[in-house]
């Protein structure tokens, strides 16, 4: 299987007590489907897996995947401290039918070496041997900062499902030397959407990402000129998305409050953030979708989205 175009990183809805919200997912997928999103990596680092239980994450993945289709795939964060749990997340996302699965390294208790890392994901990817494996390479989170060429020439032997890397870094090098490792066997996600044209030059030809939950007809042109040998325009559409992240990250001290606020803006309401993350108020909601420079965009992508504000 391989993974292409823009693929979303979902919010998870939540209801005003912090419970999850299932019933804003069915509007929530037709939404990105609508704006030529390719799939949802759902209960990953946007969706705030790691602050819900097992029983949640299960939940949210199984209303994803009834939205899983040809042309929209569903991949389902199965990272946790706990291989066992991981494991039990792996089976339920064959059981449920999504399209693949990704999982982040144990952040916790790390493992010390790219042998003892690829031991790990084999002990995962086994529980599903014909189910797609994507690892999670986000060292920001994880702590885990493994070149991912060492990992590919390890695992590419032991690991018969692995599909590709999910890759959240900027280690440019790295990352093309991924793409190019045995002609181009593994599918290599870019996961920086602020340098996705970055990743364009280098031949990327799928990319995960958050901002893609409502700016995705942004970067579907940025993405299109580029192709057309419009680099000019491509830059110039990559510096509107670095305003647009800019704009949300000046509101809060951390990015996902803010960006989750958004969504509001597009007519889907995914609710609050948990703790120990803190909620934007309503003066700074106001201040971000009135931020001249980030309400132009906004209003200019609605053109494109199928919902109104």
């Amino acid at each position: 299987m391989s993974l292409r175009g823009l693929i979303a990183a979902p919010f998870t809805p939540m209801k005003k007590d912090g419970s999850i919200n299932l019933d804003i997912i069915p509007q929530y997928a037709e939404l990105l489907k609508a704006n030529g999103v390719s799939g949802g990596f759902v209960c990953g680092t946007t969706g705030e897996g790691m602050s819900m239980i097992m029983e949640e994450r299960m939940q949210v993945a199984e209303e994803w995947s009834k939205a899983d289709s040809s042309d929209f795939k569903v991949i389902v964060h199965i990272g946790s401290t706990s291989i066992e749990e991981s494991r039990m997340l792996m089976s339920h996302a064959d059981r449920i039918g999504a399209s693949a699965v990704g999982m982040m390294g144990p952040g916790y208790l790390k493992p010390d070496s790219v042998d003892a890392l690829v031991s790990y994901c084999k002990g995962v990817a086994n529980a599903a041997p014909e189910m797609p494996f994507y690892y999670y390479h986000m060292p920001s989170i994880t702590g885990i900062g493994f070149s991912m060429l060492s990992f590919l020439e390890k695992a590419s032997d032991e690991i018969p499902n692995l599909a590709g890397i999910k890759y959240t870094f900027e280690d440019l090098m790295d990352f093309h030397l991924c793409q190019k490792f045995d002609n181009g066997r593994y599918d290599i996600l870019f996961g920086r959407d602020e340098i996705l044209l970055c990743s364009l030059v280098l031949g990327a030809k799928g990319a995960v990402g958050s901002t893609y939950n409502f700016a995705a007809p942004l970067y579907t042109r940025l993405i299109s000129d580029f192709e057309a040998g419009d680099l000019e325009s491509a830059r110039t559409l990559q510096g509107d998305a670095m305003e647009v992240i800019k704009a949300i990250m000046s509101v809060s001290p951390t990015y996902l409050p803010a960006a989750k606020s958004l969504m509001k803006y597009f007519g889907v309401d995914c609710g609050p953030v948990r703790l120990p993350l803190t909620n934007i108020n309503d003066m700074q909601y106001r201040s971000l979708v009135d931020n001249k420079i980030l309400k132009k965009l906004l209003d200019s992508m609605k053109d494109y989205s199928c919902l109104e504000k």
